[in-house]
């Protein structure tokens, strides 16, 4: 029964990695619409799933007010994420700004040392500076690189969602449910963005809206998949097959737009995965 909770949770977290990937891409195919109209909707959606999910199983969505506070940050800054990664993914390869994104659980270490004083070992801090010696690559800072803004947009896009992490971990350990979470945080990045959008609305095709809708599907399903990939099997078991998405980010991106990553970004890759293995087995054999 154990070995097979184990392949399941490898599966689900394998679709949720298929599923974000599938969403960047229809972030992409929606077409030259700004960044934060795309993030409303995708939002929307997700929103509305939370909403069934609370109602559905009767969960109430009140939180307590001294977790006010971490529930804030985990919007603003999930918001902020949000709002980078898309505008990465409009500006880059599909799959730097897949890889990333991926910098946050990087970023969380550091936030959970700077905001919630949890030590970083030897090994953590290795992690940290590979996965960044990676971010180096993708990005290729210079000034002749034309990509150079996007990148570090979708660093930041990966700062803010890391320190969003950090604040669910925060309200997770105080007994707020994950569907809670995500509901105030999806209706909070729409309200957010909603008077931009009422004064820069870029008006869309049918096509268009029905692209996005199906963004926010997948990531809806994705959102729902990897809570399913928890249930079966522990983070420190299952976690690494979530770097399955650059492979998945990376095909979607060859046969939709026929992009190729260069040398530099397979490298950078290759190190940020490095470093997210290596964290995989230090964390299996900390709580062994």
């Amino acid at each position: 029964m154990q070995k097979e909770n184990y392949l399941k949770g490898m599966l689900m977290i394998i679709l949720s990695a298929f599923c974000f990937a599938c969403m960047n891409v229809c972030v992409r195919l929606a077409g030259d619409i700004p960044s934060v109209q795309k993030s409303f909707f995708r939002n929307l959606v997700a929103a509305a799933f939370a909403a069934v999910v609370l109602g559905k199983n009767r969960i109430c969505p009140k939180v307590n007010k001294e977790y006010w506070g971490p529930l804030a940050l985990r919007c603003i800054f999930g918001t902020i994420g949000i709002l980078c990664n898309f505008y990465a993914v409009d500006h880059l390869l599909v799959a730097d700004a897949s890889i990333l994104n991926k910098l946050s659980p990087f970023f969380a270490i550091i936030f959970s040392f700077l905001i919630l004083k949890e030590k970083i070992k030897p090994t953590q801090a290795f992690c940290v500076l590979l996965a960044f010696a990676g971010c180096l690559f993708v990005v290729k800072p210079g000034f002749q690189n034309a990509a150079l803004i996007p990148a570090l947009i979708g660093v930041c896009g990966g700062l803010g969602a890391g320190i969003a992490y950090t604040m669910v971990r925060v309200l997770g350990t105080h007994g707020v449910k994950g569907p809670v979470i995500v509901f105030y945080f999806s209706a909070f990045s729409c309200v957010a963005v909603l008077p931009w959008i009422v004064v820069n609305y870029a008006p869309m095709t049918m096509e268009q809206v029905g692209t996005l809708l199906l963004a926010g599907l997948f990531a809806a399903g994705g959102q729902f998949s990897i809570t399913a990939a928890y249930t079966f099997a522990p983070a420190r078991k299952i976690s690494i097959f979530d770097y399955s998405q650059i492979i998945f980010a990376t095909v979607l991106g060859f046969l939709l737009f026929g992009e190729v990553p260069d040398a530099y970004s397979f490298v950078g890759y290759g190190l940020i995965i490095l470093a997210s293995f290596c964290m995989f087995v230090y964390n299996r054999r900390e709580q062994a």
